[in-house]
């Protein structure tokens, strides 16, 4: 017997693919619960989100504003909790996981409740998008694992992706959540950082496979590679952010030193063309390298890692919150 699971999966104007993908996911895998966390878009998106977990039998979490992506999930993940989940698979709502691949992730995690495990993520055309990750402690660049090879003997962290992952209650509550000062981006990242920090282990599990859709939350068509703007700003910033957060003073100034060459690596996975109109782009870079940069001398203290406790004070109430639950049980 595995613990009672909860799919945790947080939506911002994303209704459409919740109603293709975790319809389809719930179907197959059937958890305990299944808990949406709607942040604030539009009264459209948000009357549209309501109908579907209405229809579909889902906890529905309401709020006032955009929590981003980690104050979103951890919400969602406390109200799984609190239904009497054990098991807790964050998902994207621009990914789907199949029945099987969820019970390999679940045995698992019964061999150790400290452990976050990932499946392998592929795209829709079977490429693989994630398979392990590291960030290289020398300048910030994050590179699958599978490219090891081209720095042999740099110093690396291990991390793994938030788009699908698995991770038990009791890590979840060691490690207090995701950090929300990062909004978007680089919060998996942290996330990684502070399991191995609480005594915890990083898995994938390159047996069993998820799919992501990358991009469909940000409404792009299959054949452009264009990002928005939050995305380039949002993970230039926060590459500094993460410096703050974990490196010594000498490793923050070497990371601030190469900001721009970094932006640019970040600019790129957006494609050329997009710089035959690169006002959008270069301003986010800006934006992002400026606010960074702020960050790494203005507020190195205030942004310290928290620590799980203050993490659970964080979480534990929030008057902007509303709890819709329609009552899914076990199957």
């Amino acid at each position: 017997m595995t613990a009672p699971l909860a799919i945790v999966v947080v939506n911002y104007a994303s209704s459409a693919l919740l109603a293709q993908n975790l319809v389809r996911t719930v179907d197959d895998v059937r958890p305990a619960h299944v808990v949406v966390v709607d942040n604030m878009s539009s009264a459209a998106e948000r009357a549209t989100v309501r109908a579907l977990a209405d229809e579909a039998g889902w906890t529905l979490v309401e709020t006032e504003a955009n929590l981003g992506f980690g104050g979103g999930m951890n919400l969602g993940a406390a109200r799984a909790l609190e239904l009497g989940a054990e098991d807790l698979l964050l998902l994207n709502p621009d990914a789907t996981i199949t029945a099987d691949a969820v019970r390999t992730l679940q045995e698992r995690a019964e061999e150790s409740r400290m452990a976050a495990l990932a499946p392998r993520v592929v795209d829709g055309s079977g490429r693989v998008w994630f398979d392990g990750a590291d960030v290289y402690l020398s300048d910030g660049k994050t590179m699958g694992v599978r490219r090891r090879g081209t720095r042999p003997g740099e110093q690396r962290w291990e991390w793994v992706s938030g788009a699908c992952l698995l991770v038990p209650d009791e890590l979840w509550r060691r490690t207090g959540g995701f950090d929300e000062d990062y909004f978007l981006y680089w919060e998996d990242v942290d996330y990684s950082r502070r399991v191995v920090a609480a005594g915890g282990t990083l898995q994938v599990v390159g047996e069993v496979s998820a799919v992501h859709d990358e991009g469909g939350t940000q409404g792009r068509g299959p054949m452009e590679r264009a990002k928005s703007e939050t995305y380039y700003y949002y993970n230039i910033r926060n590459r500094l952010m993460f410096a703050v957060k974990h490196l010594d003073d000498e490793g923050v100034q070497r990371w601030r030193r190469g900001a721009w060459a970094s932006a640019r690596e970040v600019l790129l996975r957006g494609g050329r063309r997009q710089f035959l109109s690169p006002w959008r782009p270069l301003r986010a870079a800006y934006r992002g390298v400026r606010d960074g940069r702020r960050l790494s001398v203005t507020n190195r203290r205030s942004l310290r890692p928290l620590s799980p406790e203050q993490d659970g004070r964080r979480y534990s109430s929030n008057s902007d919150v509303t709890a819709v639950d329609d009552g899914q049980g076990e199957s």
